[in-house]
């Protein structure tokens, strides 16, 4: 019930907001050499003439019926754009949360329970993480793994259904350069969250009764722990899409961040909102799927 306003609130803001942006796609299409009549006619067989209120009302009566319009360049259909590149988009954040996941966890863990240089060693990698850009970083891979050792490739997407092993190798870069600073967050956090966990009370009773340091950690800590992991996994989720305008950019990948990027460029308004659309579902998606974890985490938010 909630995804209702807030895509109305996303469409609204976004309509808004591009149409601050200088510029037209009048004179994307008619470049300097189109004559005044040639803009006024264009501009008013697109509607761009019209206010602001009254161009997001005509898309709006047509997005509640499941049409996002046409682009505003080539005159395709919104939907069809997106649905061809969102696989790309979805793979790439998928395969990040994944990463993040395993490896940003593992080091929370290991930071929690080992302590001294151990410890501030995974600090110090966790620091660099948050401090490096994704685009600084995928430029470097790209100057690493691309040009001098020439074992991935530097940018470009191979579907699945063509080559699986391509369409990984295709996905590395891409996944690495979006990773470093969320697995940075996610081992912080786990790394708090077990160590808190560690101090209660309850431990102390099961070290007593003699179960195994390991039993212990698997067993209770990490269940116990995992749902302030859980969420900043969510908050990350949301975050890695914006990352994908800029990677995918970098890495020349036909997803929808790097859709976005050329359609502001290019001011083609119904493909942006296509894209905020898209976006904002996702989201959605993600936040219930959070919801759904909290419960299974912790049975006790089922009563709430």
């Amino acid at each position: 019930m909630q995804a209702v306003p807030l895509l109305l609130i996303v469409s609204s803001f976004t309509f808004i907001l591009v149409s601050l942006i200088p510029g037209s796609v009048v004179t994307t299409l008619l470049g300097d050499q189109g004559t005044q009549a040639e803009y006024a006619l264009i501009t008013k067989r697109l509607g761009l003439n019209q206010p602001v209120y009254v161009q997001y009302w005509h898309w709006f009566e047509h997005a509640i019926r499941g049409d996002l319009g046409a682009s505003l360049q080539n005159n395709q259909a919104v939907t069809s754009i997106l649905n061809s590149r969102i696989d790309v988009t979805i793979a790439l954040v998928v395969g990040t949360v994944l990463v993040v996941s395993v490896f940003g966890i593992s080091a929370g863990i290991v930071g929690a329970l080992k302590k001294g240089v151990v410890r501030k060693t995974i600090d110090v990698i966790s620091w660099l993480g948050l401090a490096v850009p994704n685009f600084w970083f995928g430029l470097l891979l790209v100057e690493l793994f691309s040009l001098i050792f020439r074992v991935l490739p530097s940018e470009g997407f191979v579907p699945f259904t063509t080559s699986p092993i391509e369409w990984l190798r295709s996905l590395v870069l891409p996944i690495v350069a979006l990773s470093v600073g969320p697995i940075a967050v996610v081992a912080k956090q786990t790394r708090e969250a077990v160590v808190e966990e560690l101090g209660r009370g309850y431990i102390r009773t099961l070290r007593a009764s003699g179960i195994s340091e390991r039993s212990i950690v698997l067993r209770h800590v990490l269940k116990n722990a995992a749902i302030p992991v859980v969420t900043v996994l969510g908050v990350l989720f949301a975050q890695l899409l914006g990352g994908t305008v800029v990677v995918e950019t970098v890495f020349v990948l036909p997803g929808l961040g790097s859709l976005a990027a050329t359609s502001v460029a290019a001011h083609d308004l119904p493909v942006i909102e296509g894209v905020a659309v898209y976006f904002a579902l996702i989201v959605i998606s993600m936040n219930l799927t959070i919801d759904i974890l909290y419960g299974w985490l912790n049975p006790k938010i089922r009563l709430i």
